[in-house]
């Protein structure tokens, strides 16, 4: 729960401080007449997501079992090469994302109101399929349950109001730093998601050595315990993974870490106009 709470949070906050951009510029150019299309296209984008990860369970529910597997496998991989890209793309993009959107929505509002559609369309939609795509993989693992759901829909509703009061000037909170911890924990989930796309791979008998197990810590952390469950539904840390499972866990985790907290540690400290809205 946890984790899909983390990335409703996460994801949903970038896609709610894109329409917030989008709608105080148009508020501020004395626009509002455009709004509507920037929420048709915000409608669409959302309405393609849900659809979207609704075809990924629909297609995962009627597969056959090895073709379940790597079915999952391959969403776990790519859900983990989008969310690693999406955090080291913000780092990057964040100062800049406002001035950006501000100059793709006027020139969608000289071409006409079509484009503005458009333009919301796709400024949201890329964080809403990456949502859909990080949620289904991060919930392969979890055991039959509404929790996966109500996590996500808490992430995504606090999203909406960390937005809202960033927009209406209610909330200050500094960006560069909810950016790196949330990507932090993001890095863990995506650690945990890749050691399960292998294990999917194993289980579809494309990689060996599904019992070949690296260790076995059931005594310590039984799976049926409270805090197993959390940490194998957090961080897909399993108390008898394979071999490959554990190398792969670390071979992502190990070397993404080192960049992410070099990278932390080169860039300069922003200014509070910079790093604070």
């Amino acid at each position: 729960m946890f984790a899909s709470y983390l990335i409703g949070l996460r994801e949903g906050l970038e896609a709610t401080l894109v329409v917030s951009v989008l709608v105080a510029f148009l508020v501020k150019s004395d626009r509002k007449d455009k709004l509507p299309q920037v929420w048709t296209g915000v409608g669409a984008a959302v309405a393609l997501s849900v659809g979207f990860g609704a075809l990924l369970t629909f297609t995962a529910a009627n597969l056959g079992h090895t073709g379940q597997e790597l079915f999952d496998a391959i969403t776990s991989l790519l859900a983990v090469v989008f969310v690693t890209w999406m955090i080291f793309w913000m780092r990057r993009a964040a100062r800049a994302l406002s001035g950006e959107l501000r100059g793709k929505l006027s020139e969608a509002l000289e071409m006409g109101s079509f484009a503005v559609v458009v333009m919301a369309f796709l400024a949201v939609a890329r964080e809403g399929l990456e949502t859909a795509i990080l949620f289904f993989a991060s919930v392969q693992g979890a055991t039959a349950s509404p929790d996966p759901l109500i996590g996500i829909s808490l992430g995504l509703l606090t999203s909406v109001l960390l937005g809202w009061g960033l927009y209406r000037s209610a909330v200050k909170i500094n960006l560069t730093k909810f950016f790196t911890w949330t990507g932090l924990l993001l890095i863990l989930v995506a650690a945990g998601i890749f050691k399960y796309g292998v294990h999917d791979l194993q289980e579809a008998n494309l990689l060996p050595g599904l019992s070949t197990y690296a260790f076995d810590i059931s005594s310590v952390l039984p799976p049926t315990s409270w805090y197993g469950a959390l940490l194998s539904g957090m961080l897909n840390i399993t108390p008898q993974p394979s071999v490959a499972e554990v190398i792969a866990w670390v071979c992502y985790l190990v070397p993404t870490l080192f960049f992410f907290l070099r990278d932390s540690r080169v860039k300069t400290t922003p200014t509070p106009a910079s790093s604070a809205v």
